[in-house]
């Protein structure tokens, strides 16, 4: 199995940190966009498509700025996490994820974000 690698996706995104934040790192927001089902107890999360559940753990966030999650199944070192940026000059808010795929698969795997993210950003009203 060839090791995966880690790609970055970057999205404008007009609202506040906070509010997206909210949709980023918690239950209720992530089962708006990123799931059918979202459960969390205890530092288990699981994420149900379709009746399929895969369960992944929160390795590290910071309140309005990141949240990162590592799956299960995955190894130590892959993670996927969305990051809240702003920028300097136009102070606009940016969400940024990063993800780990095969080579092959990265582009399908962006276009998957992409069309979750299109949720995500309906949700918010963008």
């Amino acid at each position: 199995m060839s090791k995966k690698q880690k790609f970055t996706l970057e999205y404008p995104v007009r609202c506040s940190p906070t509010i997206l934040y909210e949709f980023l790192a918690t239950s209720n927001g992530l089962q708006e966009w990123f799931a059918d089902k979202v459960d969390d107890k205890d530092n288990v999360w699981l994420f149900t498509w379709n009746g399929a559940t895969e369960k992944a753990s929160v390795v590290e966030q910071e309140q309005d700025k990141f949240v990162r999650f590592r799956w299960s199944h995955t190894g130590p070192d892959e993670y996927f996490e969305f990051r809240i940026e702003k920028t300097e000059v136009s102070n606009q808010t940016i969400l940024v994820i990063t993800d780990f795929a095969e080579k092959a698969d990265i582009k399908d795997q962006s276009q998957l974000w992409d069309y979750q993210v299109k949720d995500l950003f309906h949700r918010l009203g963008n």
